[in-house]
């Protein structure tokens, strides 16, 4: 009788945390941030700190927790969505067409297979680096040994019209194709896998971020951010408080999201949906 409850009780606990886990949540806004002279358009972080590319005022800057600049990098030209990794920051210069690295050891330009043509977008994943080279329509992507391009102007599978950010991850490459309005992701070898948010009337997909679970773009001109499962379907539409969102990222479980009109970081954080009767 006694072993019987015992079970009777594991199976309740299950089913309770089982339960627990399945409880829906989706992302809403905690907090606002004004950020004072900055019009962002990229943001990424080193050891903690965030870190924000000032494309207006051709700089880097690093803010505090209240959104207080700390640090700042001038002398760069029109910087765009950013990367780093370890202490080393990726700058894609638009205007001067070079990725330059910024850490404790100085300024360098990154040689490249190819020049670039408005470098938007730059990631970096261990030793592989993914370029959105803008007015080239293309990818250059470097696999720790060796640099290979794909994509050309077009709007069919595999075709780009003007890629603003990039992003790596385990097996993919993720591709922001901001006015073919959609996002294309690709294997390491540059084929074409899949497209998503093709069917979501965006206007201008300027940048993306890619969790583990989830993909974040960009809808710059319809102000809003759009969360989709890594199959294309579309969870969640994010507008709170956003006014020409540019680029995004999550960390310590917090999503942020950076305007660049009105020079805002939004903090998002999942919480329960509230079912109302």
């Amino acid at each position: 009788m006694k072993h019987f409850i015992y079970i009777i009780a594991v199976l309740l606990l299950v089913t309770a945390c089982k339960e627990k886990e399945e409880i829906p949540k989706e992302w809403m806004l905690s907090k606002t941030i004004q950020l004072d002279g900055v019009n962002p358009i990229g943001l990424t972080q080193v050891n903690g700190g965030i870190w924000l590319s000032d494309g207006d005022h051709n700089r880097l800057v690093k803010i505090n927790e209240e959104g207080k600049i700390t640090q700042t990098i001038d002398s760069l030209d029109r910087p765009m969505h950013i990367d780093a990794v370890k202490e080393t920051i990726f700058i894609p210069q638009y205007g001067k067409d070079v990725i330059e690295t910024v850490d404790k050891k100085g300024r360098f330009v990154m040689q490249v297979s190819d020049s670039l043509d408005a470098p938007a977008g730059v990631s970096v994943f261990k030793n592989e680096r993914a370029i959105a080279d803008f007015y080239n329509n293309r990818i250059l992507y470097f696999d720790g040994a060796n640099w290979i391009s794909f994509g050309k102007e077009g709007k069919a599978e595999g075709e780009f019209y003007y890629p603003t950010d990039v992003q790596i991850t385990k097996d993919k490459i993720w591709v922001a194709d901001a006015y073919n309005n959609r996002i294309q992701v690709f294997d390491k070898k540059g084929g074409f896998l899949q497209m998503m948010g093709q069917n979501q009337k965006m206007n201008a997909a300027t940048g993306i971020f890619v969790s583990e679970n989830e993909v974040f773009v960009t809808d710059f001109e319809n102000n809003r951010v759009l969360v989709f499962d890594k199959t294309g379907k579309l969870l969640q539409v994010l507008t709170d408080q956003i006014e020409k969102p540019t680029d995004m990222m999550i960390k310590d479980e917090v999503l942020y999201i950076i305007n660049y009109r009105n020079g805002n970081l939004n903090l998002f954080d999942k919480q329960p949906i509230v079912i109302k009767k």
